[in-house]
């Protein structure tokens, strides 16, 4: 980053410095009603740092599949996300997700502007009993990872300042909106009565479609094919992953609750499923056992089940591992036969993964297993109702999602270019853009 560049990004930190002395969000007393739950809260702070260990695995799970001379530009692309997106969420992502609502589309920029006396308000209506600072903490954890997952799409070819500011547009413009529509009582999807327990459409499809928009954009890399510069690496990504996926489900009920119990064993059904059924059907087409599919697999499992978990049967979890599974595996077979570069398959696993998910929630979602939902029974129960619904949901979600990334991507490559330059390329990021190398 030259120093006319960086000028930019340090000028807006030193406009937060001051916004944080006019806003100084000095509590008149901090909000202990009755109503807060010690169990519930002391959940959800693990949960937190559950979903929090997510994005640096996303890092090694991301990092370990590219070459070895940009895993480290690689890494950063979802490290940088956890310092970024999480001054843009307080200052005012976290409104315009949660704040009052505006045609059900959007929140009010002042509503928890620089989360000014967001100490003593009480806590959010979905989730009455914890404290409103570790509701909007808890979602910031989403908001850093949801743009983080994009990258793989256009690893090895984009510039770090351009991603920087790419990522803040998307955030503000496609994630916050979603997050809304979805999980606002006043959103336009929450309304509709679309179930998406912990971020099928918000976080995975918006990634998912995000990055195939990214792909098609960016165009193919000069070199694009690769070696894993560190399968250790991935099967270390997925273990993080994994392990802090039981806070992204399982939290997402808001309490130490028996709901929060069922999203952890839906949860650790379909990634086990989803990751025994892609190595199978990889032998079925003779090829070996690898630990990259196994990875991969289990991924896609606990992708497809984040919409459901809190509104499906453990025996229906492993159908929805294992449905997604094959799913994805066979759309990473087509996207290799494109010209579509993908650098890791993020829209046939995250995109694919999520939309599997959406319609099968759709088709095994019971009332039975979440009282709360009000929507109705999946298709499975001979129900229609939850199920057409879903439908709009997906497809409104896809032309969001792709079609608004296309506009920030066009948007950015006007301000600052998106792409490094051949020679940067051939070089290597890690090099190009941040002098390092492994």
């Amino acid at each position: 980053m030259t120093r006319r560049m960086a000028l930019v990004p340090f000028l807006l930190l030193m406009g937060v410095v001051i916004l944080s002395f006019i806003h100084p969000s000095i509590p008149k007393a901090v909000f202990s009603g009755p109503e807060i739950s010690g169990a519930d809260t002391a959940w959800m702070l693990a949960s937190t740092a559950l979903v929090m260990i997510m994005t640096p695995g996303l890092a090694f799970f991301y990092g370990g599949m590219v070459n070895k001379k940009n895993v480290i530009s690689t890494m950063l692309q979802s490290f940088i996300c956890m310092s970024v997106i999480t001054i843009l969420w307080i200052v005012i992502g976290f409104s315009f997700a949660f704040g009052d609502s505006i045609g059900g589309i959007i929140g009010n920029p002042k509503t928890f502007f620089m989360m000014d006396n967001a100490l003593e308000r009480a806590p959010w209506k979905l989730a009455p009993t914890i404290p409103l600072v570790l509701f909007a903490i808890y979602q910031l954890k989403f908001a850093i990872i949801t743009p983080a997952l994009i990258t793989g799409a256009f690893a090895e070819r984009i510039k770090f300042t351009s991603y920087v500011f790419f990522i803040c547009l998307f955030s503000l413009f496609i994630y916050c909106p979603l997050a809304h529509a979805t999980w606002h009582p006043d959103g336009i999807l929450y309304k509709l009565g679309v179930l998406d327990f912990a971020g099928g459409t918000v976080v995975h499809m918006s990634a998912g479609w995000a990055a195939l928009a990214c792909a098609i954009y960016l165009k193919k890399r000069r070199e694009p094919s690769h070696q894993p510069a560190r399968i250790t690496y991935v099967m270390l990504g997925t273990g993080l992953l994994w392990f802090g996926w039981f806070g992204f489900n399982a939290g997402s009920a808001f309490g130490a609750s028996p709901l929060a119990v069922t999203a952890l064993a839906t949860t650790t059904c379909a990634s086990a499923s989803a990751a025994f059924a892609w190595v199978i059907f990889d032998a079925i087409r003779g090829r070996k056992p690898s630990a990259m599919g196994t990875c991969i697999g289990a991924v896609v499992g606990l992708v497809a089940i984040t919409p459901a978990a809190g509104f499906v049967s453990i025996p229906h979890s492993l159908t929805i591992g294992i449905v997604s599974s094959l799913v994805s595996n066979l759309m990473v077979e087509w996207r290799t036969r494109t010209n579509i570069d993908d650098t890791l398959d993020v829209f046939p696993c995250h995109g694919i993964g999520g939309i599997s998910g959406i319609i099968l929630t759709g088709i095994f979602a019971s009332q039975a297993v979440n009282p709360g939902n009000t929507t109705g029974n999946g298709l499975f129960f001979g129900e229609t109702h939850l199920f057409f619904v879903h439908m709009i949901a997906l497809v409104g979600v896809s032309i969001f999602a792709f079609g608004g990334t296309f506009v920030l991507l066009k948007l950015t490559d006007l301000i600052t270019p998106l792409r490094v330059s051949a020679d940067e390329e051939l070089e290597g990021l890690d090099l190009s853009q941040h002098g390092e190398k492994l």
